[in-house]
């Protein structure tokens, strides 16, 4: 693990949290919904929440089954969603800090793992999906959503650009052939893949990363002054006075069984 990406990690959500808490990005969207109503939740049920952020899939999953881990390597991201969470009553959820790609879990302890917009933080994904096997019971399922680059490397390597001058904690966003090469290698059973288009308000995105206002400027330059092919194939947005208004981009939902065999 790279200690200094979680250091970087941790001073970015720790002095943000409540943005996060609060995005309507996180809090809501067809993505949230999707992964409620697929992941079969039932009242035995143990399930983890790795990288809960906002807590926003911990607060959905708690009305429906037995307990939820709230899994974080912030301490205040934690605070912050344990208080979003415990106002809507919710009483069987419980919070633990550590990394994602280190659970401080048994094997086969869980009957539910998710995980949602936060893999692209993370410093090594590999050792994150292989962790997340081991801790799921047999037969049981991985529901993870993130953002997800381009398939065409150049229109990749620019998003994930602007996603690291946006926020330092960053580390790269993967496409997603990336993602079913590895969750088939790790010994997933892909059940089910969904795309969901995201549209990226570009005040709110910056704001909710806390970028001062220079650095704005200056990221809105690099997205202005792209190639006519790289703004038309993120749809980049700008006011009748030139101004940025947004771009878009893509997450994608991966559904995987552990296969009972392993």
């Amino acid at each position: 693990m790279n200690d200094r990406i979680h250091e970087q990690a941790q001073q970015q959500f720790a002095k943000n949290a409540n943005n996060y808490v609060n995005s309507p990005l996180h809090a809501k969207g067809a993505d949230l919904s999707w992964l409620v109503s697929s992941s079969n939740a039932g009242p035995q049920m143990e399930v983890l929440d790795i990288a809960t952020g906002g807590g926003h899939v911990a607060n959905a999953l708690a009305p429906l089954v037995r307990r939820v881990t709230a899994y974080d390597l912030t301490e205040e991201m934690l605070a912050a969603a344990a208080h979003f969470i415990r106002a809507n009553g919710h009483l069987n959820v419980d919070f633990t800090a550590g990394a994602a790609e280190r659970l401080p879990f048994k094997d086969a302890s869980f009957d539910l793992v998710t995980c949602r917009i936060a893999a692209h933080h993370f410093s090594d994904i590999p050792c994150f999906a292989s962790e997340a096997f081991r801790v799921l019971k047999p037969g049981s399922k991985l529901l993870l959503i993130d953002n997800v680059a381009p398939e065409v490397d150049q229109f990749d390597h620019f998003y994930n650009e602007v996603e690291k001058q946006r926020d330092p904690s960053h580390v790269r966003v993967w496409k997603k052939s990336e993602w079913v090469n590895l969750l088939e290698k790790t010994g997933y059973r892909i059940e089910t893949i969904v795309s969901f288009p995201k549209t990226f308000q570009f005040q709110d995105w910056c704001e909710r990363a806390g970028l001062p206002a220079e650095e704005q400027a200056r990221l809105a330059t690099k997205l202005l002054q792209a190639s006519q092919e790289r703004r038309d194939f993120f749809s980049i947005r700008t006011s009748d006075s030139g101004d940025l208004l947004s771009f878009d981009g893509e997450a994608a939902y991966f559904q995987c069984r552990r296969d009972r065999m392993k």
